[in-house]
């Protein structure tokens, strides 16, 4: 049996991260006004704060058409795979989900499982490497799509922004709404709960909001799949050295904020993900 995994750009999961596993990345479009772009197709991170910063018009986001969920299923199966798992961003804050169970539906002879991470950037990319190291590694349908299920729960997405203003106008600011206003004299720090972007902590100041993020990943000893996501913010080093110091023998990957997540967040985005401990 062969497991193809699919998930969407708003895993951050480039060619550096996945290598040869069994992925296909379902892009996300972001709209500046009337320029529509793909996301990792014709904008690249870089790219995307550049035009950020020069833009007067805030970005949007838009899911995949079903048709292109269908397209990448298809596809798998073409190149040889008996199942699929498509592992997507939450569904609370994306009709990315739904498109996918929406082209799932459309192809009932094929063995299609769709998933709600129930995170997003590396929170959902960690999972979709795991998952797709246990296909490679020969699992089965069932059996990744146990993996997937045991790992949901067990992702953490801290991050700390410069402004709150694109959470705000995009609609994702969720449990987050209470620090509007005061970031004056905060430095907030935002995670994800239950799909939905929460408030996790009032900082002081920047320093203060990495020491906080360095915190929580030591009150985790045993975490899997540490990663350091920013959004061009200059201060990823500092985080790492300051990493460095609780995290023992694990390396964190660096992770770019996409388009996708970015369009949220806002530029200077910088934050923690990793598996909690089982």
């Amino acid at each position: 049996m062969s497991v193809h995994i699919v998930t969407d750009s708003a895993s951050d999961l480039g060619p550096e991260l996945l290598g040869d596993l069994p992925v296909t990345v379902v892009p996300l479009s972001i709209r500046f006004g009337a320029d529509e772009y793909v996301d990792g197709v014709d904008l690249s991170a870089p790219d995307f704060y550049r035009l950020l910063a020069s833009s007067p018009q805030m970005p949007e986001t838009s899911a995949p058409a079903p048709g292109a969920f269908a397209q990448a299923f298809e596809s798998a199966f073409a190149a040889g795979a008996d199942s699929v798992v498509a592992i997507e961003l939450s569904g609370a804050l994306s009709a990315t989900l739904q498109s996918a169970r929406t082209a799932a539906a459309t192809l009932p002879e094929r063995d299609i499982r769709v998933i709600d991470s129930a995170s997003v950037t590396w929170g959902l990319g960690a999972i979709v490497v795991a998952a797709a190291e246990a296909a490679a590694g020969g699992a089965d349908a069932d059996t990744v799509v146990s993996t997937v299920e045991a790992l949901v729960p067990r992702a953490r997405v801290y991050g700390t922004l410069a402004t709150l203003e694109y959470l705000k106008r995009g609609g994702r600011i969720g449990g987050a709404r209470a620090l509007v206003g005061s970031l004056l004299s905060i430095r907030p720090v935002i995670t994800i709960i239950d799909g939905t972007v929460e408030q996790a902590a009032r900082t002081r100041t920047r320093a203060k909001a990495i020491q906080y993020l360095v915190g929580v990943v030591a009150e985790h000893p045993g975490l899997e799949r540490l990663a350091v996501i920013h959004g061009e913010a200059d201060d990823v080093d500092q985080l790492l050295a300051a990493l460095a110091g609780v995290v023992g023998p694990v390396v964190p990957e660096v992770v770019a904020l996409g388009p996708v997540i970015g369009t949220h967040t806002g530029p200077g985005g910088l934050g923690v993900a990793f598996l909690a401990p089982r």
